[in-house]
């Protein structure tokens, strides 16, 4: 004799609880956290404004241009010491993206300590915006006339 099939839905439940009591655990976003924490600590005592520190960046190495990242480690290590200025001229779009990755990575911690599901990914045309941003702002970093773009 064949067992019985088990109930509709029967199991849905217990994964359920498996996916909730994982998702309470906050150490995706503690380990982010504590990284970043780390990378930004290297920056501070490894001033990228010294030479030999840190590589160069390839893109800029092999054509001479400046990437939408150039600059983007001496603007954090300036932001660090507090410079806000000096870190609008390193990268100014890089800086303005920070409060976004901020707000992303709270959004994802409270997300996981509450047990929320996840929300709908983020529309297309998002992604294409954000796209079409770096991509102006490479063009006009290395346009000339506008080298006050320039890191």
């Amino acid at each position: 004799a064949q067992p019985a099939p088990p109930a509709a839905g029967r199991g849905l439940p217990r994964l359920a609880g498996r996916a909730r009591a994982r998702a309470a655990t906050p150490l995706g976003p503690l380990a982010v956290a504590a990284g970043a924490a780390g990378a930004l600590t290297v920056l501070q005592v490894l001033d990228p404004n010294e030479p030999g520190h840190y590589p160069t960046c390839p893109f800029l190495a092999v054509t001479g241009l400046w990437c939408p990242g150039c600059g983007s480690l001496r603007m954090l290590h300036a932001l660090g010491g507090g410079d806000l200025r000096t870190a609008l001229d390193l990268n100014a779009l890089a800086l303005l993206l920070l409060p976004v990755l901020v707000g992303y990575w709270v959004a994802w911690a409270v997300r996981t300590v509450t047990g929320r599901p996840r929300g709908r990914p983020l529309h297309a045309a998002w992604v294409w915006a954000f796209l079409a941003v770096v991509t102006v702002w490479s063009v006009l970093r290395n346009l000339p006339g506008l080298e006050l773009l320039a890191p």
